[in-house]
This record gives structure tokens, C-alpha cells and sequence, in this order.
């Protein structure tokens, strides 16, 4: 039969007589949407069986349906019922996309473990962080007034030893001396320390 446009038209309102394959085929090649409609027809719940059975996820199961016939169609020129019959092609295109969704699952469990990951570190590191703050504030308010005063401006503030001096009215000399004796007792403290945990 030939269409208007002087090209082949297939007739498939016969293709409900699932002894007649060959026409099925030979239309579905040749681009005819009731060839795709038919095939999807009497294979769909083949591939889904075997796409849930594989997933485990009727979605999943559902996207991978979609997705052999889709890729079936756009592929059409490739199939060569000499090779193997349409219903085998479409188990063929079935496993591949089946692999792929696997796949893809394994790349989002990645990144989600990832991801996870990384925020546990960081939260990790942020309590640590605290820890050592907190550490630090009790072992300088242990220090005498002046003694704490220099500690905090040198760690607290960042000052340099030349403008703790400045800004307490201090000696230089005097100031290097209780950042040394303060960091000696502070690492003494903090050793007794890790040493009962």
C-alpha cells in the first residue's frame, strides 16, 4: 500500500495476530507510530517484569519502560530481524538500560555517602573547634589579671607582642615573659589533661 506522499504504508490493522510478526516488524523499522504502539502493547509488561524484578522500584521499573521503548524508536534503523526478533532486541535494549539505572543509583548513593560524609567531618571539626575554645578560655581565666590580659590580647585579638605592650603600658621585655611562662603552664595543663581522657 502506498501513502499519499508516494512512500510505503504499512497496514497494521492486522497486527493484533501475533503469528504475523513480520509485518509488525517491518512497519515498526519503517517508522509506523502503530507499530510502537502495538509493540508496546504486547512487550511493555515484559520489559517491566524485568526491569522491577532487577530495581525492585515499580518507578524505577515505570522510567526504564519508558525509556527501552523511546530508545527502541530512535534506534529503529538499527534492528535487523534477521539478527534477532523484536521482542529479543527490546530484552536486549531492556538489560542496558536496566545496567544503566543501576548505575545511576550507585552514583547517587556515592554522592549522598559523600556528602554525608563531609558533613559529619565538618560538624566533627566545628566540635572540636568549640572544644579547644572553651578548653582555652577556662585555662586563661586561671592565669592572674595581667598574665590573662596579654594571653588574650595575643590570641583573641592577634595582637603583636610590640602592641600588647603598647596598648597595656607594659614593657616589652615583660610581655614576652608572661607569653612564655603562660604558654608553658597553658601546655602543662592541657598535657594533664589529655593525659586523664
Amino acid at each position: 500500500m502506498r501513502s499519499p506522499t508516494g512512500g510505503h504504508r504499512y497496514d497494521v490493522t492486522a497486527l493484533t495476530d501475533d503469528d504475523d510478526h513480520a509485518q509488525l516488524f517491518q512497519a515498526f523499522r519503517a517508522g509506523d507510530e502503530r507499530a510502537l504502539a502495538e509493540a508496546y502493547a504486547r512487550w511493555s509488561s515484559l520489559v517491566y517484569t524485568i526491569a522491577v524484578r532487577s530495581l525492585g522500584d515499580p518507578g524505577e521499573a515505570e522510567d526504564v519502560t519508558q525509556k527501552v521503548f523511546l530508545a527502541a524508536w530512535r534506534g529503529r534503523d538499527g534492528f535487523d530481524a534477521s539478527r534477532s526478533p523484536l521482542p529479543a532486541w527490546l530484552v536486549g535494549i531492556t538489560r542496558h538500560t536496566v545496567a544503566d539505572a543501576h548505575e545511576a543509583r550507585s552514583r547517587r548513593r556515592r554522592v549522598e555517602e559523600a556528602v554525608l560524609l563531609d558533613t559529619e567531618l565538618s560538624q566533627a571539626d566545628e566540635s572540636a573547634d568549640v572544644a579547644d575554645r572553651v578548653l582555652m578560655r577556662d585555662e586563661l581565666r586561671r592565669l592572674g589579671p595581667v598574665p590573662q590580659q596579654v594571653m588574650q590580647l595575643a590570641f583573641y585579638d592577634d595582637l603583636t607582642h610590640t602592641q600588647i605592650a603598647d596598648n597595656l603600658g607594659l614593657p616589652l621585655g615583660t610581655v614576652k615573659s608572661h607569653i612564655r611562662r603562660s604558654l608553658s603552664r597553658l601546655r602543662t595543663r592541657l598535657e594533664a589533661n589529655d593525659d586523664t581522657h
